[in-house]
């Protein structure tokens, strides 16, 4: 399947949409639409629309740029996002530059593997989903996963999120795949997000890209996981406990190179409050398989992370080859030991060459089909103003 002429000239049009200025849209003001684009939904409790569903299904299906204000509160609900046109979802706060103080949250509550619901596939858990069909979004199992109908269109070109917190929270521990977030054949964007589980949190399905800048991305076990590219900037990751391993990717063999994978930079990986006895327990990923590729660069390890680094799949299923990466680049911390790493020989400390080729976003984030980089244009590049 190529890329249409038509869908790249979208792609590559997406800067131009990036002009809205947010805060005075999250400002809450007497009337909440006060400096909000022409059109713009609004949810909250006695308003048209009372949940983010039913104002993304309110939205027309097209091409066109549509927003989202959503007022301070709980919305117990799935949302889902299909439709191809930017689609930006603002939380309203007076504090738009700070995640922490985000006042919006959309909370599911499923699982699979569990034993109210044992034989679903992840996809049915998930707390948001942007993709264009079901098929598309489903994990599946085995070394490549379900698999994708070949003509299935890419989705969404430019979603974006801010000042929003997603939340599975099935259990307060790991209790099978419950995802707070899934991306599968679209582009997507969280500024001042907040994901929540314990299990599988953030999925990045196939042909799914996202970007996450100054995001709190909690979990347990493989809480970073997929087939897609991820792009976790200035984040926060918080271990709630360990389990499995941080990162867990399942790399693609296509007919071109690409860069699919998990990138986390200038972050900050720690345990979720000093009460928790992680030090030395946390594996910073496993390979879901061999092809896996994860990078931490120029972010700071707590002590909970193994003096390995990295771990193998399992004892009896490796899935550590000369394809698999599992890396770090200028990490930092008590939690990088260059001894334990050189000991455990699965995590490769690379140098300033063999991180360049990643080592920025246009570098990875590649156009649908092809091995094209440079498919950056939906990322907010300037998202403090």
């Amino acid at each position: 399947m190529r890329l249409s002429f038509a869908l790249a000239c979208l792609l590559e049009a997406g800067s131009a949409l990036s002009t809205v200025n947010r805060k005075a849209c999250q400002q809450p003001t007497r009337d909440p639409l006060d400096g909000c684009p022409k059109n713009t939904l609004l949810v909250g409790p006695g308003q048209k629309y009372t949940t983010v569903q039913s104002a993304i299904l309110g939205l027309p299906n097209n091409t066109a740029t549509s927003h989202i204000l959503v007022l301070p509160g709980n919305y117990t609900e799935q949302v889902n996002v299909t439709r191809p046109g930017p689609v930006y979802l603002f939380g309203q706060t007076k504090f738009p530059n700070d995640q922490s103080k985000n006042a919006v949250n959309i909370i599911w509550s499923n699982a699979t593997g569990s034993s109210i619901t044992p034989n679903i596939d992840n996809a049915y858990t998930s707390t948001l989903t942007v993709a264009p069909t079901f098929n598309s979004s489903t994990t599946g199992s085995g070394p490549t996963g379900n698999p994708v109908p070949a003509d299935t269109p890419f989705g969404n070109t430019d979603f974006r999120a801010y000042n929003l917190n997603f939340v599975n929270d099935y259990r307060p521990y790991a209790a099978g795949p419950a995802l707070a977030v899934s991306v599968s054949y679209a582009n997507t964007g969280f500024y001042f997000c907040g994901f929540y589980s314990y299990q599988d949190t953030v999925y990045i399905g196939k042909l799914g890209n996202a970007y996450f800048y100054k995001n709190e991305i909690a979990g347990q076990t493989d809480f970073f996981y997929g087939f897609g590219t991820a792009w976790i900037q200035s984040s926060l990751v918080t271990l709630r406990n360990c389990g499995g391993g941080i990162t867990a990717w399942k790399g693609t063999n296509t007919t071109f190179v690409n860069k699919y994978g998990v990138y986390i930079h200038d972050s900050k990986v720690q345990k979720a409050n000093a009460s928790l006895a992680l030090t030395g327990k946390c594996a910073l990923g496993r390979p879901w398989n061999a092809l896996h590729r994860s990078i931490f660069a120029n972010t700071y390890l707590d002590d909970s992370i193994q003096p390995n680094g990295y771990i193998e799949w399992s004892a009896s299923e490796p899935r550590v080859n000369a394809n698999t990466t599992m890396a770090e680049y200028k990490t930092y911390g008590p939690g990088f030991n260059a001894t334990g790493r050189a000991a455990g020989n699965v995590t490769i400390v690379m140098n300033k060459k063999q991180y360049e080729p990643y080592s920025t976003v246009e570098k990875v984030f590649q156009y649908p089909f092809t091995s094209k980089g440079g498919n950056t244009a939906w990322i907010d590049t300037y998202p403090e103003r």
